[in-house]
């Protein structure tokens, strides 16, 4: 008598607890039934700018809006599904990691940005925004002098 088995190997461990996360985790969806995509972002502020770092990858730039409305930066877009139900046939999928579907970031500012000099490039799934800060905001060099008390202007009469 030969019995068979079915062996299991740790790539199939692997799989069966990442489906199960995702079964646990994809309480999300959005519309369509697709999981929602959060795509991460870094933030950083040099001294006379902000930096924002959104990864996109598989996003064509294109699908990507960036808009900035009062003082509030927002990064919109679609990336697409490369698993499309097979013309003749069906489509066997047997592990379905990536995410696709519509994102939205939203970051709020301070009022001391210059908004009309905001920037944006696209390279390599990188989307960085450079937000620049407005003079008023940057720090700036006081200049002391020697001798006592700063120069008062007179005020003549009449002026």
């Amino acid at each position: 008598m030969v019995t068979t088995r079915t062996r299991i190997t740790p790539l199939d461990r692997m799989l069966s607890l990442n489906r199960a996360l995702d079964q646990a985790l994809s309480a999300g969806f959005g519309e369509g039934g697709n999981r929602l995509w959060v795509p991460p972002m870094d933030v950083a502020e040099r001294t006379d700018a902000y930096l924002v770092h959104a990864e996109l990858p598989g996003v064509d730039p294109s699908q990507v809006e960036v808009s900035f409305e009062q003082n509030v930066l927002t990064i919109r877009g679609t990336k697409p599904t490369l698993l499309e139900a097979a013309q003749q046939g069906e489509l066997r999928v047997y592990s379905n990691e990536r995410v696709s579907g519509s994102f939205e970031r939203s970051l709020r500012f301070p009022d001391y940005v210059d908004a009309e000099r905001i920037e944006a490039a696209f390279q390599h799934g990188l989307l960085t925004v450079s937000i620049p800060k407005a003079q008023a905001a940057q720090p700036r060099k006081i200049e002391i002098r020697l001798g006592g008390k700063p120069e008062q202007k007179q005020v003549e009469a009449g002026a």
